[in-house]
């Protein structure tokens, strides 16, 4: 059985005469990326390396593994100290910060010592030899320093304020906006007809040559059944949240990288993982990652209230395959 998605809304208009089908590829955030696309005539075949100069902008800017990227000035800065960003990082921030309301802080950018306590960040690997997981009062202390300090962001100067201690980790909402930056160099370029990715996470807009959408087939849970669903990328993007990509094993649990940043401890809510459709990849990222902390109940009322094409697998107890749940959006492009 496959499931078929298909936006509602369509545009018919083919690639210029004379275009060529046009491959691009290279590495960022630790992945890969890539990009195909109807490169109309006239227009120059180096696009590729354009596309990886603002992926490296990006990095240099919000990755939380180099020590010199703006971000991670920032969290290294002392108390009292205005840390100058651009207008990229001024915008990621800006949405974060607004799923961080909309969310009750489920969605929390400020994460960042939560990330590093469990074993997720740059330092102190959980997949490395004498890691444990923290104790009890160690979370608790993560929790209380969160709450006290109050970083202050000063949208019009584009700058931050570090109030000291405070740790930005803008992983779960940089990648999706990465993918939307490619596909805005390539329409700054006169391509309108392309799927670009990074690493699962993908954008795409008009058609192939043979006038067919981008298909995809949206990603699974690993050794788990489930419905093989395929999505046309016309004016969409997919983001997936998921429990099996980087985890442990603790009392019997698994302990996934996806953290609660209420209670400072990973998901336990049964939710494998969690597809988001938008317009946007930056916000399919941070929304998919979003409903997959608030789970089943929660996370569905917060997809419907605001109209997200989404669905969560779930893991349910004496089943060997998957509880698959989806919002009426999602269910209208059901073809």
């Amino acid at each position: 059985m496959r499931q078929v998605l298909v936006p509602l809304a369509i545009d018919p208009s083919p690639p210029p005469a004379g275009s060529t089908l046009f491959d691009a590829a290279g590495s960022t955030m630790g992945t890969r990326w890539s990009a195909r696309l109807m490169l109309p005539p006239g227009v120059r075949s180096k696009l590729g390396e354009r596309m990886q100069a603002e992926l490296d902008g990006i990095v240099d800017e919000m990755s939380h593994w180099l020590p010199d990227s703006v971000l991670g000035r920032y969290n290294r800065a002392p108390a009292g100290s205005w840390i100058a960003i651009g207008p990229r990082f001024a915008e990621v921030l800006d949405y974060a910060l607004g799923v961080f309301e909309a969310s009750g802080g489920a969605y929390d950018p400020y994460a960042g010592a939560l990330v590093n306590l469990w074993g997720f960040g740059p330092e102190r690997r959980y997949d490395q030899a004498g890691f444990h997981a923290p104790a009890p009062e160690a979370v608790q202390d993560v929790l209380a320093q969160r709450a006290a300090f109050h970083p202050v962001f000063d949208r019009a100067g584009q700058r931050l304020l570090q109030p000291g201690g405070a740790l930005l980790d803008l992983s779960s909402v940089a990648k999706g906006y990465a993918v939307d930056r490619l596909a805005f160099c390539l329409e700054q370029h006169g391509v309108r007809h392309y799927v670009v990715e990074i690493g699962g996470e993908l954008r795409g807009a008009g058609t192939k040559p043979d006038g067919q959408p981008w298909w995809v087939t949206l990603e699974g849970v690993p050794g788990a059944e489930s419905v093989e669903t395929v999505a046309a990328l016309h004016g969409l993007a997919v983001a997936t949240s998921g429990d099996y990509r980087r985890y442990f094993e603790q009392n019997a649990r698994r302990a996934s990288h996806t953290l609660d940043p209420r209670s400072g401890y990973p998901i336990a809510n049964d939710v494998a993982s969690s597809t988001v459709l938008h317009a946007s990849c930056m916000a399919a990222d941070a929304l998919s990652t979003t409903i997959t902390v608030l789970g089943a109940g929660a996370g569905l009322a917060f997809a419907e209230e605001r109209g997200l094409a989404a669905r969560l697998l779930l893991r349910r107890e004496r089943s060997h395959g998957l509880e698959e749940i989806t919002t009426s959006a999602w269910r209208a492009m059901l073809q």
